[in-house]
């Protein structure tokens, strides 16, 4: 049980959580940045305080990112839930989706269809597992290609961490409207999209990382932004 909400921490994920963590716990947690979604995130190694070296260097060997709740990710969800518009009555791919925050923000805007899509089998059960914990509905997907061709938009957030996934933006302009949002390229400024907003957030629970990667740079391509 969490003391929060009173809820199981799935079995599965908090398996395979325990399995790179032996001491962790996931807990039922609301977000700084959107309150009205709980997702099942890394606790009680928190303790109000960022994580050890120790700590966070075991979970860069085998990061379980879903588990997190990263920066980027609140500032797109946010921004879809103060612009509804850009989502609703459409069908959103997410990219990279890991806890589902964005995917989640996105049916939560009214978006008619959401389809997260990861290649790591835990993160899909993560996007379901907070999918039923929010009393949202959220599709998974594995194969991009796959689902790409449904989209009638795309968003995708903390996906640059690496850089091979930069050619993945070519590839998303496919897709009539695609939302981006970053926080590890400073100088980013792909072709064909436009830098819309900046804002600050902070990876939860904190991992302690430098300042610079809680500056997130919100980018869109679409022929016609929304009211």
């Amino acid at each position: 049980m969490t003391a929060e909400s009173g809820k199981t921490a799935p079995s599965g994920l908090l398996a395979r959580l325990q399995a790179v963590l032996p001491e962790a716990s996931l807990a039922a947690t609301p977000l700084p940045r959107i309150p009205t979604l709980r997702l099942w995130l890394l606790a009680d190694i928190l303790s109000s305080r960022a994580l050890s070296p120790q700590t966070v260097n075991t979970l860069m060997e085998e990061p379980p990112y879903w588990s997190f709740c990263w920066a980027s990710g609140q500032v797109l969800g946010a921004w879809l839930l103060a612009h509804p518009a850009a989502v609703a009555g459409r069908t959103v791919v997410d990219v990279g989706s890991g806890s589902g925050v964005v995917a989640l923000s996105a049916a939560l805007a009214g978006a008619a269809r959401v389809i997260a899509c990861d290649l790591d089998p835990y993160a899909r059960l993560a996007v379901q597992e907070n999918a039923v914990l929010n009393g949202l509905r959220v599709e998974t997907c594995e194969d991009l290609a796959e689902c790409l061709p449904r989209a009638d938009v795309l968003t995708a957030a903390d996906i640059l961490y690496d850089r091979d996934n930069l050619t993945l933006l070519e590839t998303f302009r496919a897709v009539p409207s695609v939302w981006l949002a970053d926080s590890r390229i400073p100088d980013l400024n792909p072709p064909g999209y436009r830098r819309l907003a900046e804002d600050q957030a902070c990876t939860w629970p904190d991992l302690g990382e430098s300042s610079e990667y809680n500056r997130v740079r919100l980018f869109v391509a679409e022929p016609v932004s929304p009211a």
